[in-house]
């Protein structure tokens, strides 16, 4: 049985694992991000304990989550 050329064809869903596979990849980027600028500020305000460092990356972590969470919602809502 062949579908008419004005029904239009309806697309898979991409696998829910799929369309996160890249999520891994976004939060190590974001906390090393997070953690190079850290670095530089406790460099250049010569602090003897890294706290900025390891505030931006509680900071970058928390952000990272927050997005991950965001994008999990979104593929549950379209999946309902």
């Amino acid at each position: 049985m062949q579908m008419s050329k004005n029904q239009p064809q309806k697309k898979k869903p991409l696998n829910k694992f799929i369309r996160l596979t890249g999520v891994g990849l976004q939060m190590g980027i974001t906390i090393y991000v997070a953690a190079y600028f850290g670095k530089k500020i406790d460099a250049h305000y010569q602090f003897e304990k890294k706290y900025i460092t390891f505030l931006f990356i509680i900071i970058g972590f928390v952000g990272s989550l927050v997005s991950l969470m965001v994008q999990l919602k979104k593929i549950n809502e379209k999946d309902s």
